[in-house]
Formats: structure tokens, sequence, C-alpha cells
């Protein structure tokens, strides 16, 4: 028996270092907060190892974790918003430079504004790159619900000046 524990415990550990980077993007773009995001990841990484032999026996794992994610977030903005949504963009310049790093943060700024469900729909789709379907079933909604969520979203976002004409939301620029 305790080897079986162990070869679980590495099969997760392997898991879990290869998805946490992509993990806390998502959990940061839907929470606006890096602390928020660390305590979303964490708590979906708890919940899938508890849930472990659920996940390996699943098409696409990291679908499972995003899923256990996106479900933690709903439920924990159904209970009370954050009373700040969001503090700093990660510190990280990639080749892209600073201009594009300031776009990033107005963006961010800018997702802190909408509604959970239209966050995540944006997130998904955009960020994500999620077909509508595999948003739906990220999100545990009809893919008409993604569709219109995100279509709310993506208008909101276009109405805020703080947007320089620069970042390009929903494929326009």
């Amino acid at each position: 028996m305790g080897a079986k524990k162990a070869e679980r415990d590495f099969e997760f550990n392997a898991f879990m270092t290869g998805a946490w980077p992509r993990l806390m993007r998502t959990a940061f773009l839907l929470a606006g907060d890096r602390y928020l995001a660390e305590d979303l990841a964490q708590t979906a990484l708890e919940r899938t190892y508890a849930a472990w032999g659920r996940v390996t026996r699943a098409d696409e794992p990291y679908a499972y974790v995003r899923r256990i994610l996106i479900n933690e977030h709903a439920r924990r903005f159904r209970r009370k918003p954050p009373e700040r949504l969001v503090t700093a963009v990660p510190e990280q310049v990639g080749p892209d430079g600073f201009a594009q790093l300031d776009d990033r943060a107005a963006l961010v700024a800018a997702l802190g504004t909408l509604p959970p469900g239209q966050r995540q729909a944006v997130v998904l789709r955009y960020w994500e790159d999620l077909s509508e379907s595999q948003a739906a079933a990220a999100m545990g909604c009809s893919v008409g619900t993604v569709k219109s969520q995100a279509s709310k979203g993506i208008a909101k976002l276009r109405e805020l000046s703080s947007l320089n004409t620069r970042t390009s939301i929903g494929g326009a620029a």
C-alpha cells in the first residue's frame, strides 16, 4: 500500500508542478489579486488531490482542475464579493517590454470591474483560448450563457476609457 501511495503522490506532484503556472494565471485573472489567486489555486489542487483517481481517468486532467478552480471562485464570490479586486499584475516583464505590461495591467484592472460570470467567460474564451463549448463545460453552463456573458463582458471592457487603444479586447484593436 505504501508503494501505491508513493506512486500516486509522485504522479500528483508531477502534474501539480506542470499545471501550477497556468492555474495561477487563470486564478489571477479570475480573482484579480495575487494572494486570492494563490488561495484559489491551492484549494483547487487540494480538491484535485482528494479526487486524484477521477482526475487521472479524465480525458483532460487540466480541464478537470480548471473546473474545480472556477467552481471555487464562483463559490467564494457568491457568498461575499471581494472588497478590493485588483492589487497588481505579477512582477514579470517578458520580451514584449513595459508598454505591453502597462496595457496588461490596465486590462487586468478592467477585468476586475466585471461581474464574476462575465469575467470567467472572458478569461476562459480569450486568455485560456477555449472554445465556447469548452468554456461552457468549465463554467458548468450552456454555450448560450458563455456567448452572452462573454459578449456582455467584452462590451463593458470596450466602453472603459481606461483601456488603451493598443490593447486588443476580444479580437478588436
